[in-house]
């Protein structure tokens, strides 16, 4: 019993810590859409925790078969994510400049899907955290950091939501910087304080 408790614990642990790039992200899609519909909020919050739950059950799985390959990428994840983020948060910036942002194309689906992998893929490395549990465990904590995602993202969108309505006609510059921000704070944490 003293296992379940500790790797819950640590779960909702790691779903705070891993959850912190997602609920930014959340916060900027709620001020670049500020009227954002709840089902729409539903989606960008459950893309997340999606997201969130199936990277390290990857990572898990990466680990379990194929570890040198894992290894040998994981040095390539900060460079994506700031790729990924910097090319986002750039179009929004060009866009708000341009006077022609359409917040429904600003979160579409295939940004949502840009942003959910550009924020979860260091959540491939938990593999190596939750590699010694059980395939049950490890889906019990993917399922923990995935719920613990989903409630941040949605508190995240109503703060951005609150902040959007204050700065609409600014919203989507002000997303587009930061969202580069993120991207350039996770690429220097990932290559310099790993």
């Amino acid at each position: 019993m003293n296992d379940v408790l500790l790797i819950v614990f640590n779960s909702l642990m790691l779903g705070v810590g891993l959850a912190m790039d997602a609920f930014s992200v959340s916060v900027v899609n709620g001020i670049a859409e500020p009227d954002m519909t709840k089902g729409k909020r539903r989606r960008v919050a459950g893309t997340f925790a999606g997201f969130q739950a199936a990277m390290p059950m990857i990572g898990w799985f990466l680990v379990h078969t194929l570890v040198s390959v894992f290894s040998s990428l994981e040095g390539f994840i900060p460079w994506i994510v700031l790729i990924l983020l910097l090319f986002l948060g750039g179009k929004m910036i060009i866009e708000g400049i341009k006077g022609d942002a359409d917040t429904e194309s600003e979160i579409g689906h295939g940004a949502l899907i840009v942003q959910g992998i550009a924020t979860s893929i260091d959540a491939l490395s938990v593999g190596f955290t939750i590699a010694d549990y059980n395939w049950v465990y490890a889906l019990v904590s993917a399922l923990i950091i995935g719920a613990v995602t989903y409630l941040l993202c949605r508190v995240a969108l109503k703060i951005g939501r609150t902040v959007g309505m204050k700065i609409a006609d600014k919203a989507t510059i002000v997303g587009g910087i930061i969202l580069c921000a993120i991207g350039i704070e996770i690429f220097v944490k990932g290559v310099f304080f790993t």
